[in-house]
């Protein structure tokens, strides 16, 4: 039997990359796929493109904008396959992924709680110039440790690069629609949770893209920060809900602190909520460190003036390199 898999696709005012997206789930070199997209309210050309590639195959719907959470379980819903692949309307699989990680898989000795992971590369306009960068992550792990490690060095995983059996999926249950920011973190991580084991498979690769500067502009907002804090509260749950130990304990504290800058000092509401948190893991947060540079604003300006200094940094510097590989991208198509 070959497994049937269900290529997932949630898109929001995606018609720069939509085409590229589905385009590349169609190369996928396994023989049995299925491609759901789900427009997301686009407010541009994305479900027109989307339409354009219907078929037996490939099914499109549209839904008034709810969110990504929202589009990704409407997407779910219509799934028949085996296995579930997730791709963001921006990102991009090898064509040989999907085909990479299932040839691990062993039909008379196949566990279906084992979760499939896989390398990713960054990119902004040139997928040729994705950098891979392994982390601890890229191995083959228990659960508990696979979320200890990911909370202790505060480490991200590109969606796309799971393939997920529906047992797992079916275990974790939906995307939770509450949230916005760090919505992958908390669902995958809920994932993790519902597993057996996580198999690594390097030969396997997909391709995160950076080529926008909104997510850093959303980011800042309290909605998002509400978000932030109750998708690290969930998650925090989920791995003391596998073991409840002082390294668990201590790496959640780690993570709590690692992400305090989000909330301190103007968030005062959530604040408290992540220090009731510490509490409740034995343990403190203490202020976040600033670089020298924004330090020496704060003395002068205060803690908010230094923070939006050390956004705005961080966001024309993301700006340029965007900006740079777009320039390279077009030279190189002309």
């Amino acid at each position: 039997m070959v497994h049937l898999v269900s290529i997932l696709i949630p898109a929001y005012n995606a018609e720069k990359w939509i085409g590229e997206t589905i385009q590349s789930a169609l190369n996928q070199t396994w023989p049995r796929k299925e491609i759901v997209i789900v427009d997301d309210g686009s407010r541009d050309n994305t479900l027109r493109i989307a339409r354009a590639f219907e078929s037996a195959s490939v099914k499109v719907i549209t839904q008034e904008n709810r969110g990504a959470s929202a589009a990704r379980n409407k997407a779910l819903t219509f799934a028949q396959g085996d296995f579930i692949q997730w791709l963001d309307a921006d990102d991009l699989l090898a064509p040989d992924k999907i085909s990479q990680q299932l040839r691990y898989v062993d039909e008379s000795q196949r566990n279906a709680r084992v979760l499939l992971s896989s390398a990713f590369g960054e990119f902004c306009y040139r997928m040729q110039k994705a950098e891979f960068k392994p982390n601890s992550l890229w191995r083959d792990l228990a659960p508990v440790d696979w979320i200890l490690i990911k909370f202790a060095e505060n480490l991200w995983v590109n969606p796309a690069s799971w393939l997920v059996s529906r047992e797992v999926t079916n275990l974790a249950g939906p995307w939770d629609e509450r949230l916005s920011l760090d919505d992958d973190g908390e669902y995958f991580c809920r994932i993790v949770a519902s597993s057996e084991k996580i198999e690594f498979i390097n030969e396997a690769k997909s391709f995160y893209r950076r080529s926008s500067l909104d997510s850093l502009s959303r980011a800042n907002s309290y909605k998002a920060c509400e978000s932030l804090l109750l998708s690290l509260e969930l998650s925090i749950g989920y791995l003391r809900s596998l073991e409840d130990s002082e390294r668990t304990r201590t790496a959640s504290l780690k993570l709590l602190q690692t992400w305090f800058h989000y909330f301190y000092p103007e968030k005062h509401e959530l604040v408290k909520k992540m220090n009731d948190l510490a509490c409740e893991l034995e343990g403190i947060l203490v202020p976040p460190d600033l670089n020298w540079k924004y330090s020496i604003i704060k003395t002068i300006f205060g803690w908010e003036a230094a923070k939006k200094v050390r956004d705005m940094a961080r966001k024309a510097k993301m700006a340029a390199y965007i900006n740079w590989d777009k320039l390279m991208f077009k030279i190189s198509r002309s």
